[in-house]
């Protein structure tokens, strides 16, 4: 997918098969140094999601995405890139494995700023552990935006007052909203297979 400047994007990958890709504790947080390197250098990260097989990302777009030159070099693209198949070689050594760990693309959906498609991502990656079964509560998943934006724990990954400003939501209200429902139609409209 073609990213530009000032956009909001879904971004979600799954590993082969449904295969798992985080195996431990260290794996995630392997994953999200990897994210740190590759992704928030071009982009600011609005929210994510590491599942035991699968991640989401709620992304927005800014002037660090593409190198403008005369052919316009995607970097967050070339992020990606980087980011799986740096994970993917690490994961390989380590479960003695071999071949891709994740489907061939990575899933990039562009939402609109001007609907709720944005707000209804950041609900539904947040309430990802909870609806799989994992954690009761989406504070108990580690691996999630969902501690820092509660007040659980300050990361550095996610730009939350961005996020709070383009998807204009109170931030003292934030831990209700996200137990919201979220309707088949709003969740249908989060997802595409544009391809990164």
């Amino acid at each position: 997918m073609k990213f530009s400047e000032g956009s909001l994007f879904h971004i979600y990958n799954q590993g082969n098969n449904r295969e798992t890709v985080f195996y431990t504790h260290a794996n995630y947080i392997f994953f999200l140094s990897k994210i740190k390197k590759y992704i928030k250098p071009h982009c600011e990260i609005l929210s994510y999601c590491l599942m035991p097989n699968h991640f989401h990302l709620l992304i927005y777009t800014n002037q660090n995405t593409v190198k403008k030159n005369c052919y316009d070099k995607n970097l967050l693209s070339e992020g990606f890139r980087h980011l799986l198949s740096s994970y993917a070689k690490a994961i390989n050594i380590q479960q003695s494995r071999v071949g891709s760990l994740f489907t061939q693309n990575t899933h990039a959906k562009k939402l609109s700023n001007k609907t709720n498609q944005a707000l209804v991502c950041l609900m539904y990656i947040h309430q990802n552990p909870v609806k799989s079964g994992l954690v009761s509560d989406m504070g108990n998943w580690m691996y999630s935006s969902f501690r820092d934006y509660c007040g659980l724990r300050n990361d550095t990954i996610c730009n939350k007052d961005l996020a709070i400003e383009l998807l204009d939501f109170k931030k003292e209200n934030l831990y209700q909203l996200s137990y919201d429902l979220i309707s088949n139609d709003d969740l249908k409209s989060i997802f595409h297979w544009s391809t990164v």
